[in-house]
């Protein structure tokens, strides 16, 4: 869905000279040419043409840039590596992108704090990378961790296949550098156990660059495992799959990582990356056990004995570091999979009890026959985190609205269910509506009040993550079940 562009070049101008008088020349873009790589991040199906894009290279080039913005009144657009799939990224035409691509410096590894400091744009593997000769990394593994940025994970809260038992961002940040749309400096969390006063720190991280601009990172590091091997389980249906995982985590095991593919993943990764997945089952467990040798052994032989007793049909374990990635490797490559077996795919994200896996995924499969449409099932078993892929061809008409309202479809069962709508890919513009449906509009207004605790102009990242009541009222009218709208609390305007 492409919006127009800027249509007054008089603003571009007007804008593009007063950050050049404060910024080196390289540092603004206002060519539509320059620009258009950044118009959109990984949900490419909404796109928008920016006016400017900046790339500052320091903090005080991230002020001026904020400075300026501020005065003239000009909409900002925070961007890490482009890498989120909920149109966070998204520009607005008539504002600026600020990109931290250039601040991209990995300040100190401290191996006996077991932390790092890095800048916004240091890549995530990056940091492992760094912290390595120390027998340490940085757990949160999102499957774009060979190109994501730290700043854009504390802006999306990101997690990763190793977040069930190490946590997301904000169990592995401790502390943030945070620009204000004041022009100011303020630093959130602390580098040790607890900081003074409120946890604002939880409040930013997973704010979507609508609370401040990240210019620091203090991000805790753990111990490289001895030892870790991987199980992948098979299952001949997706319900006995889905209760398997339940009785995985109320055997009191809690995995390194535990993922779940359906048939349609298995098939659509096996002739890519070549894993050894069972693409004969309907449904795959990828079980994780790390630490020791002899703390991975006991731990392999409970869940095998748990799956077993859960209905598996066959189990696999591991035997070396190679077949471990190479199991990983699959369920890491499932998106770029997709791409074998469908011209586009839509990747929702959305989160649900354990115990109600099942029918949830009973129900996505009813809504393929609703919306005439597949859709391939590869997630976050353990901690619920579902990430539903649903293939269309954008070159249909139509395919793509319903590929849209398929997944809207597929967030309303997870807030039923007792979910939420999103688990680590934020809300952005492609979850705004969704919001609707799970939040009240007393906590709608609490949301908008802390935005403009920290940016009372609300120029950062507008129109993203909260909707107004009136697009909530719009969204109602446009959603009508058996005769009565779903927000009758909501005025209308």
């Amino acid at each position: 869905m492409n919006a127009p562009a800027s249509t007054n070049p008089e603003r571009r101008r007007q804008v593009s000279d007063a950050l050049r008088t404060r910024l080196p020349a390289h540092c603004v873009l206002s060519d539509p040419e320059d620009t258009r790589p950044y118009e959109c991040d990984g949900l490419a199906a909404y796109r928008q043409l920016p006016m400017i894009v900046t790339l500052p290279t320091s903090e005080a080039e991230v002020l001026e840039i904020l400075n300026v913005c501020r005065e003239l009144q000009v909409p900002i657009v925070p961007r890490g590596a482009g890498t989120g799939l909920s149109g966070g990224a998204l520009p607005i035409a008539e504002g600026v992108v600020i990109s931290t691509a250039r601040l991209n410096r990995i300040v100190r590894v401290a191996p006996y704090a077991r932390t790092a400091v890095v800048q916004p744009g240091v890549r995530n593997l990056a940091i492992s990378e760094a912290a390595a000769p120390h027998g340490l990394y940085y757990a949160p593994d999102p499957s774009s961790q060979i190109a994501c940025t730290i700043g854009g994970n504390v802006a999306e809260n990101s997690g990763g296949v190793h977040c069930l038992k190490y946590g997301l961002t904000v169990h592995n940040v401790l502390r943030v550098r945070v620009a204000t749309i004041d022009g100011e400096i303020i630093e959130l969390g602390s580098e040790a156990l607890d900081a003074p006063g409120l946890d604002l720190l939880a409040v930013f991280i997973g704010s979507e660059g609508m609370l401040g601009i990240v210019t620091e990172v203090t991000v805790k590091l753990v111990p490289k495992p001895v030892q870790a091997r991987v199980i992948m389980a098979s299952f001949d249906d997706v319900v006995t799959g889905g209760n398997a995982v339940a009785s995985v985590i109320a055997a009191g095991i809690i995995p390194a990582g535990l993922e779940m593919m359906d048939r349609t993943s298995a098939r659509m990764v096996e002739p890519f990356v070549k894993a050894g997945y069972d693409t004969e089952a309907a449904a795959i467990l990828l079980c994780e056990a790390d630490g020791t040798e002899l703390e991975v052994a006991e731990e392999i032989e409970r869940m095998a004995a748990v799956l077993d007793g859960a209905g598996a049909t066959a189990i696999a374990v591991s035997c070396d570091e190679a077949e471990r990635m190479r199991f990983w490797s699959g369920r890491k490559n499932a998106f770029p999979a997709a791409g074998r077996i469908s011209p586009d795919y839509y990747c929702m994200d959305g989160t649900i009890p354990r115990k109600r896996l099942a029918e949830v995924l009973t129900g996505i499969e009813q809504m393929e026959t609703t919306f005439g449409l597949r859709c391939a099932n590869v997630f976050h078993a353990g901690d619920g985190n579902l990430h539903p892929l649903i293939l269309f061809d954008a070159n249909q008409p139509g395919e793509f609205e319903r590929a849209e309202a398929f997944g809207a479809a597929i967030l309303a069962l997870c807030v039923e269910v007792g979910g939420t709508i999103t688990g680590e890919h934020g809300v952005g513009i492609e979850k705004i509506n969704s919001m609707c449906v799970q939040f009240r509009r007393e906590e709608l207004d609490a949301f908008f009040a802390v935005k403009r605790a920290f940016d009372v102009p609300m120029l950062l990242n507008p129109d993203k993550a909260i909707p107004t009541p009136h697009r909530c009222a719009e969204f109602g009218r446009m959603h009508v079940s058996g005769g009565a709208l779903p927000f009758p609390h909501l005025e209308r305007f």
